[in-house]
């Protein structure tokens, strides 16, 4: 009986690591699709946009949820003179994670 609880507990436990490293992917994608946006907004291209993409991803590790990549680019928009409103920022941050989602779904698919 053990045994079959043991086994159990231990599919439980990859399932949600699997899910855990999904959802890691999905919000890494998610930073970096949102990095990208916020460089074009803010007029920054090519390897620079790039760079600051892994910036917005690196800016995820400060604290639990949103909050921090959201301040990054708040404050880079501030900085840049860029006038876009929390709601903007927000509501993209929404539209790419849903993206972001379909993008690694499709890629495990593959």
């Amino acid at each position: 009986m053990a045994n079959t609880f043991e086994k159990r507990e231990k599919g439980f436990e990859s399932k949600w690591a699997h899910d855990e490293e999904l959802r890691f992917k999905v919000m890494a994608r998610r930073n970096k699709l949102l990095g990208l946006w916020a460089a074009g907004e803010m007029g920054i291209t090519g390897e620079a946009a790039e760079k600051y993409a892994r910036e917005v991803v690196q800016a995820d590790f400060e604290e639990a949820g949103d909050e921090d990549v959201f301040r990054k680019i708040r404050k880079d928009f501030d900085a840049k003179g860029v006038k876009h409103s929390d709601h903007v920022i927000r509501r993209k941050m929404e539209e790419l994670l849903q993206m972001a989602a379909e993008q690694v779904q499709s890629e495990i698919k593959k």
